[in-house]
């Protein structure tokens, strides 16, 4: 049974965005998602300055089964990366809420509301 934090907004492609106090967005990959993969061997990261529409590709992040696209799940222009998973992809696997992939500077905070609650992600992958 995957962790699905309850203060967590999440995409159905699998990536979670939590909003942070000084409006900023943190996305990474769900539980659900780095257990699907098995484990991370690379991260391929966007670009800081980079600005993506809800949807758009925003990154690969490979294992020993498959790579797999990563996606903005709101509009926003990147303003961090976290490139320690260059050296450590694997803390994906080992604390995926922890290690964050890239943070956002909303165009619209409203999106958030757009994506699945815990609960609504729960029932969508199935738990």
């Amino acid at each position: 049974m995957s962790d699905i934090p309850a203060d967590l907004r999440f995409a159905e492609s699998h990536e979670w965005a939590r909003l942070e106090a000084d409006g900023t967005v943190t996305v990474g990959i769900s539980d659900h998602a780095q257990e699907a993969l098995g484990d991370v061997v690379f991260v391929e990261l966007t670009e800081v300055g980079k600005v993506f529409a809800a949807g758009d590709q925003s990154g690969v992040v490979e294992s020993v089964k498959a790579a797999s696209d990563i996606y903005s799940p709101i509009a926003g222009e990147v303003i961090a990366i976290n490139e320690d998973l260059g050296a450590s992809p694997e803390s994906l696997n080992t604390d995926p809420y922890g290690a964050w992939i890239f943070k956002l500077k909303p165009s619209n905070t409203a999106d958030l509301d757009k994506l699945l609650d815990a609960a609504g992600y729960k029932a969508a992958i199935g738990e």
